[in-house]
């Protein structure tokens, strides 16, 4: 019998089992509760308002002086219409001068544990999606970046985070500070059906709670 308590789940081990590490333990939302008393208080407008899958252009190439080289303006390579791993959309939070680039670096599903004893529940599996976050801005950026990503289906079923080291690198820090200009890079882990095939991934500021939703399709 699992036993379910705010963002916590535990499940009694089996036999044999270390209690402390089969608990799992599923991202707090007190990070996103703090931020949500906020945003009411201070907008009173929800979340989500704006789906952001634009993505940024990436840098054009520099023209050479050969002759066979094509002027700078026509080497630039103009962004796709809409986000996928490798791109990078601008977001903004719910503060003025709360801005990030936000880009999917890599996605590898089926992503495996680096911990013997904690493992996807039966029937499910993990993928891991390593964000990279680069404050442009004018304020601290501070948050637990996980509490604001979602993975979707293709039927439409969205799946949270799950606290989880993959072997493929090290996780995203769950208290990240970032003065304007810094950046960090770490994996989110998602726990979704093995039978479910993933479509978007979603990360918003705030803990999620900005009105603007960053969208890559998978």
């Amino acid at each position: 019998m699992q036993v379910l308590h705010g963002s916590f789940t535990c499940v009694p081990p089996k036999p044999g089992e270390n209690m402390f590490h089969h608990t799992r333990i599923r991202l707090a939302a007190t990070a996103a509760v703090a931020v949500a008393a906020i945003g009411l208080t201070a907008c009173g407008t929800g979340s989500g308002d704006e789906i952001v899958d634009k993505p940024k252009a990436k840098a054009s190439a520099t023209a050479g002086s050969g002759d066979e080289q094509e002027p700078a303006a026509e080497q630039s390579s103009a962004a796709p219409e809409v986000a996928k791993v490798g791109d990078t959309l601008a977001l903004k939070g719910m503060e003025a001068g709360s801005e990030l680039d936000a880009t999917v670096v890599k996605v590898v599903d089926n992503a495996k544990s680096s911990d013997e004893f904690f493992a996807p529940e039966d029937g499910k599996r993990w993928i891991g999606v390593q964000f990279q976050l680069v404050n442009t801005g004018t304020k601290v950026y501070s948050d637990a970046p996980a509490n604001g990503a979602k993975i979707a289906d293709d039927q439409g079923q969205q799946f949270g985070t799950v606290l989880a080291d993959i072997t493929a690198g090290p996780s995203m820090s769950t208290d990240v500070r970032l003065k304007p200009g810094a950046k960090t890079l770490g994996w989110v882990v998602f726990e979704v059906p093995k039978a479910s095939k993933a479509a978007t991934v979603t990360f918003g500021m705030d803990s999620g709670f900005a009105e603007q939703i960053g969208e890559w399709k998978l």
